[in-house]
């Protein structure tokens, strides 16, 4: 069953944002300056209008006019010049908290147990690095600028309307509790909502990637329509909880438009009679209404940003509950000298009482190569990830030169011990940089020495630009064999005591796969080998095979041995011989 990656409450989402904001204390004082004098200066239009309204209503000289006019045309400059600045600064701000955030995010991914994202399943991930991300992304960019400028429009213009006269300021506070109605309604139901709508499209792209990346095994099992099925269901959860944020957001405008019209009108009624008694001239009251119309965009731009606020809130607390996990101690310890391997007692459940390994003794000698073969379900591949260290037994221990796996430490256990699945990734970037991911100071001579070593310099050389050639998305497209051959020359440069190899020649074919056979011979030359053998030649030629059946060892031993012995290995041996 997956279990979400974590999400950060309320207080550890905003404790994260000071954390962010703290390095930059400068930028964001200066930003708020500017955005501050270039609200201040804007609020000046409103009075010089009122200003030309009574020139007017006393029938002045056009000539008096002037100076309020040229008076005019200077504010918009200086008001447009700020806001461009400000509006800058602002986005610089909040590019460089996104940009730590994101590094912080993607350096506590890479670290999470393994066994944690399996859990999980990719695509809580993939939609935390990617929908989430970008959300956040189009609120600095959009929604956080425009929320600064409209925010201190709205306090600099409140206090304008009491200086003109705080009969006007109380009369647009009639609209206030419209407002703040509205925005408690909405933010009692929209954050929920919103976190539903992420954790929503997060399972429909986990459903999605099972479904396609596994869409062989699901066509071979008959499981299309029960995948299709798995991916409607969590279409139409995704759909359903998007269609109750739209209706959300449609109450929310709905509201904000009845506290315009329920301000507009108490500021009205005010002025027609305080200009009546003769307390306000009309100047004044145009002013009022001016500032109030003003008031319009910004108190809806800031109210209605309370649902992009909220949904990049809920996405923001996707990431802060993965990036603000401890950081991993770097477990700095020697790997042991004695490369002996010993698995004893070892059972394994990822359900309570549900065992997928019981009772488990394997040993595995310095620069022995021991092969597990079984039937699908046997336990090959949680063995083998056990091993490794992706996931931790639920009883049982696993040693590496007499130290527990788990007193080593993650670091040290995977300079140790190499896992080599038959699902390969070529990083996009040159193949030297892709190379150098399993030894940053490998020479070109390494690279190429452990190119030769598993049988891929001859291809590697016939490259456009030979190790500088871009390989991955976007790149050259190298064949599902050579990919192999590329993990299989990582595994040369990493030089690992242990490797373990989980059916690692499987999905290239009959000639890729002898090709490739060979190729995990020579890069295991030295080092101990752990080989889930998908075809039993390799198993042939390893130094001991150990049998799987249902979640236990049922026989150990050399080939030979075990065929002469005629029990479940040889059955298999016969099973494949009569398939060549």
């Amino acid at each position: 069953m997956s279990e979400l990656l974590p999400t950060a409450g309320t207080a550890q989402t905003w404790a994260a944002v000071r954390k962010l904001v703290r390095p930059q204390r400068l930028l964001a004082s200066t930003t708020i300056a500017v955005l501050l004098a270039g609200t201040a200066v804007g609020l000046a239009t409103a009075p010089l209008l009122g200003d030309i309204v009574d020139l007017v209503a006393a029938r002045r000289p056009s000539t008096d006019i002037t100076r309020p006019v040229v008076l005019l045309a200077l504010v918009a400059v200086a008001q447009g010049v700020a806001t461009a600045i400000g509006a800058a600064l602002i986005s610089r701000l909040g590019e460089s908290m996104l940009a730590e955030l994101r590094e912080r995010f993607v350096d506590r991914a890479l670290n999470l147990p393994l066994e944690q994202v399996e859990r999980a399943g990719s695509g809580d991930l993939t939609a935390r690095v990617t929908g989430d991300v970008t959300k956040i992304a189009e609120a600095v960019r959009q929604a956080l600028p425009l929320l600064a400028r409209s925010a201190l429009t709205i306090v600099l213009t409140l206090g304008a309307l009491a200086v003109l006269d705080w009969r006007f300021a109380l009369a647009v506070l009639a609209a206030a509790p419209v407002q703040v109605l509205t925005v408690r309604w909405y933010g009692r139901n929209a954050k929920t909502m919103y976190s539903a709508e992420r954790v929503a499209i997060g399972a429909q792209q986990q459903q999605l990637l099972e479904t396609i990346g596994g869409s062989s095994t699901v066509r071979a099992f008959g499981l299309t329509d029960e995948h299709v099925r798995r991916v409607t269901e969590r279409s139409g959860a995704a759909v359903g909880t998007t269609m109750r944020c739209i209706r959300l957001l449609g109450g929310f405008f709905s509201r904000l438009n009845l506290a315009e019209y329920v301000g507009l009108t108490a500021l009205l009624v005010t002025g027609f009679f305080l200009v009546g008694a003769g307390t306000a001239t009309i100047g004044t009251a145009t002013a009022a209404a001016l500032y109030f119309h003003s008031l319009f965009n910004p108190i809806n731009a800031a109210l209605s940003l309370a649902d992009d606020a909220q949904s990049a809130a809920a996405s923001l607390a996707r990431l802060v509950g993965v990036a603000d996990r401890p950081a991993t101690p770097e477990d700095t310890g020697e790997v042991p000298s004695d490369t002996t391997l010993k698995v004893a007692g070892l059972g394994h459940a990822y359900e309570a009482g549900h065992d997928v390994l019981a009772d488990i003794e394997l040993h595995l000698d310095p620069g022995e190569r021991v092969a597990l073969v079984g039937a699908s379900g046997a336990g090959k591949t949680t063995l083998a990830k056990l091993v490794a260290g992706v996931h931790r037994p639920s009883r049982g221990t696993i040693t590496f030169g007499g130290t527990d796996i788990d007193d080593l430490g993650p670091a040290t256990t995977r300079r140790a011990i190499a896992l080599i699945t038959q699902e390969v990734h070529v990083f996009a970037g040159t193949l030297a940089d892709d190379l150098r991911l399993a030894r940053p100071t490998a020479t070109d001579d390494d690279l190429h020495a452990a190119l030769d070593r598993v049988g891929a310099l001859p291809w590697a050389r016939a490259l456009p630009d030979a190790l500088a050639t871009v390989v991955g998305e976007g790149g050259h497209r190298l064949t599902v064999a050579q990919a192999q051959q590329l993990a299989l020359a990582r595994l040369v440069l990493a030089d690992p005591p242990i490797a373990v190899l989980d059916e690692a020649t499987a999905d290239a074919g009959s000639a890729g796969a002898r090709v490739l056979e060979s190729a995990a011979t020579a890069a295991l030359a030295g080092r101990s080998g752990l080989l889930v053998a998908h075809r039993l030649t390799q198993a042939a030629t390893a130094d001991r095979v150990v049998v799987l059946d249902h979640g236990r060892v049922v026989e150990s031993g050399t080939h030979a041995e075990l065929v002469e012995a005629g029990g479940r290995y040889a059955e298999l041996w016969a099973a494949w011989s009569d398939q060549r």
